[in-house]
C-alpha cells in the first residue's frame, strides 16, 4: 500500500483536529463564522511552518488559535460598542455529532454553552483565554501562560478573576437535560395559550430576557427583568403574531431551546434554569448569525 506524503498526513491531521480547534475557537469568540476563519488561518500558518519545529501538533494549533482569537477579541470589543441594541453569542443549534471529543478531554456542554458564553463577554480577552484553556480545555498553568504570554503566576491569577465572574452567575441548581427539556416545554405551552400567571410561575423573580436583533430586525433594545414584566412582554409579542407563529425543541449550544419562526423571521431561544425556575430567557433574532440554522418543520 502507498503511503501518505508529508503534506497528505499533516493534512489528515490537521482534519482529525479541526472540530476541537473550531470549539476552542468558538469558545473565546462566540461566534462560528469567525471561528472557522480562526481555524482556516491557522491552517495556512501551518503551511508555511517549519514542523519539524512542532512535537504536539495539537497544542501547537491551540496556541495559534488561541492568540488569533485575543487578537479578534480586542478589536471585535470595539466593534460591539456601536452593536444596535443587545449583543448575544452566535448560537449553535442541533450540536454537530462531529464536536463530541473521542479523547474525552473536554465537556462540551460546559465548554460552549449559551450562559458561559454570555458571562466571558464581560472578562477580558486574556482572562477568557487563560479560563477556557486551563478550566474547561484542561492545559496546566504552565503550558497557559506560553500560550498568553504571562507568566504563570499571572496566568493563574487571570484564570481566578474570571472563575470568580462565572461562579458568581453560575446557576446554584443546574438543571439537568431532562429538567430543562420539561421547563422548555413548559414556557412555550404557557405563551402560546397566553397563560400569563402559569408563565409567572415558571419564571424566577429575577428573571432577565435579552433580545438580538442587531438592527437588522425588531429586538428589545434593553434587556427586560421580572417575572410579570418578561411574562406580559412574551406573551403580548406571541398574541401579535397569531398565525404567523411556528416553534419546535431544538439543542442550543448543548441544552434544550426553542427555534422559532415569526412570518419571514426565526429566532433562537436559550435558557438558564436555577432551582427549577428559568432566570434567563437569552433570543437570537439577528439574521447574520443564524445562517446555518434551519427553520422548525
Amino acid at each position: 500500500m502507498m503511503q501518505a506524503s508529508e503534506p497528505e498526513q499533516i493534512a489528515a491531521e490537521f482534519e482529525a483536529l479541526r472540530p476541537y480547534l473550531l470549539r476552542v475557537a468558538y469558545s473565546h469568540l462566540g461566534s462560528l463564522g469567525e471561528a472557522d476563519d480562526l481555524v482556516q488561518e491557522a491552517w495556512l500558518r501551518l503551511v508555511g511552518s517549519d514542523r519539524s519545529e512542532i512535537r504536539d501538533l495539537r497544542a501547537w494549533l491551540t496556541t495559534v488559535i488561541s492568540r488569533l482569537a485575543i487578537d479578534a477579541l480586542t478589536s471585535a470589543r470595539a466593534r460591539r460598542e456601536t452593536y444596535t441594541g443587545e449583543w448575544l453569542p452566535e448560537p449553535v443549534v442541533d450540536m454537530p455529532a462531529a464536536w463530541t471529543d473521542p479523547e474525552g478531554r473536554v465537556d462540551l456542554d460546559e465548554s460552549v454553552s449559551m450562559a458561559l458564553l454570555i458571562v466571558l463577554e464581560a472578562l477580558s480577552p486574556a482572562e477568557r483565554s487563560a479560563f477556557l484553556l486551563h478550566d474547561v480545555f484542561g492545559y496546566s498553568f504552565d503550558e497557559v501562560a506560553q500560550i498568553v504570554e504571562r507568566t504563570p503566576a499571572a496566568t493563574r491569577q487571570l484564570a481566578a478573576r474570571a472563575r470568580n465572574a462565572v461562579e458568581a452567575r453560575r446557576p446554584r441548581y443546574p438543571a439537568d437535560d431532562e429538567e430543562q427539556r420539561k421547563a422548555v416545554e413548559a414556557f412555550f405551552t404557557a405563551v402560546e395559550s397566553g397563560d400569563i400567571a402559569s408563565l409567572i410561575e415558571l419564571l424566577d423573580p429575577a428573571v432577565t430576557y435579552c433580545s438580538d436583533g442587531g438592527g437588522l430586525v425588531p429586538a428589545a433594545r434593553k434587556v427586560l427583568t421580572g417575572a410579570e414584566r418578561v411574562a406580559r412582554f412574551i406573551t403580548a409579542y406571541r398574541r401579535h403574531h397569531g398565525r404567523n407563529f411556528e416553534a419546535s425543541i431544538v439543542r442550543v449550544n448543548g441544552a434544550p431551546g426553542l427555534l422559532v419562526r415569526m412570518r419571514d423571521v426565526i429566532a433562537v431561544q436559550s435558557f438558564t434554569i436555577d432551582g427549577g425556575r428559568i432566570t434567563a430567557v437569552n433570543t437570537i433574532r439577528n439574521p447574520e448569525k443564524l445562517t446555518s440554522v434551519r427553520r422548525p418543520r
